[in-house]
């Protein structure tokens, strides 16, 4: 009987130290998500395909986020799973997952790190579209 007061106090320390990490994870995520831009724009697209030939898209939205721009442009179609949109076809080219084909979203030639509904866009941005064989 005397360890269930002691037992007590520590699961009630363990459920608020959970509580104070949780907070500080939302925390980092609130302060470190990318940054939305209101109002009209104009962004650039490359499509480049698997036989290396490009084409290029001038976009004027509304949108905050690239997956919407695109998906109000018809240029892309995907799947939504726990990460945002993984986009499968760009361009009316659909990338063969038995061959490890998918589409890199680049932004400047640089690789982006979130999904293209998670990607916030501001004028006179860049971004490409590469399908990339391998994962």
């Amino acid at each position: 009987m005397k360890n269930e007061p002691k037992n007590r106090k520590k699961i009630i320390l363990a459920v608020a130290a959970l509580a104070a990490v949780i907070a500080l994870l939302l925390c980092v995520y609130h302060f470190t998500k990318g940054k939305t831009s209101q109002g009209a724009k104009t962004i650039t697209l490359e499509v480049v395909h698997k036989d290396q030939s490009s084409n290029s898209f001038e976009i004027h939205t509304d949108r905050e986020y690239l997956g919407e721009a695109l998906t109000d442009e018809e240029l892309v179609e995907g799947e939504n799973g726990p990460y945002g949109m993984f986009i499968t076809t760009v361009d009316k080219e659909t990338a063969d997952d038995a061959n490890q084909e998918w589409w890199c979203i680049t932004k400047n030639g640089e690789q982006v790190n979130t999904s293209a509904d998670q990607t916030p866009i501001a004028d006179g941005e860049k971004y490409e579209l590469t399908l990339t064989v391998g994962y």
